[in-house]
């Protein structure tokens, strides 16, 4: 838990409840959370803010999906090297290697087993 302590996070998600608990876990393992409810509003706050050492991005949303914030972020000098972890909920056949293909590090489905997502953060953080 040492390598994830004040390392800050930002959660990509348009479901308030979602963020509410994912980011109140991360809180009490004392990570620093940015929130944006969709892939545009994320785009401005990485252009604009300190750079996450992680995103956890969900792949629906309304505005700008998940896939096509994945295409900025991977083609943007100062971001591609930002580990994406994909988030979706329609875990569906082939979803996890369309995640990475589209340029996610890491992939993982909802419901959230946080001690699964807490591994990937710990494997993909510097």
């Amino acid at each position: 838990m040492e390598k994830i302590k004040n390392k800050l996070v930002l959660i990509v998600d348009d479901e308030e409840r979602n963020v509410f608990a994912l980011g109140s876990y991360l809180e009490a393992l004392e990570m620093k959370i940015i929130v944006a409810t969709n892939g545009e509003e994320a785009i401005l706050i990485l252009k604009d803010n300190p750079k996450p050492d992680i995103i956890l991005l969900d792949i629906m949303m309304p505005v700008m999906d998940g896939y096509e914030t994945l295409e900025i972020i991977k083609r943007t000098d100062e971001l591609k090297n930002i580990p994406v972890i994909a988030v979706t909920a329609r875990a569906m056949k082939g979803d996890d290697q369309k995640c990475l293909d589209a340029g996610a590090w890491d992939y993982i489905s909802k419901p959230i087993n946080m001690s699964v997502l807490i591994e990937k953060m710990n494997h993909w953080m510097v």
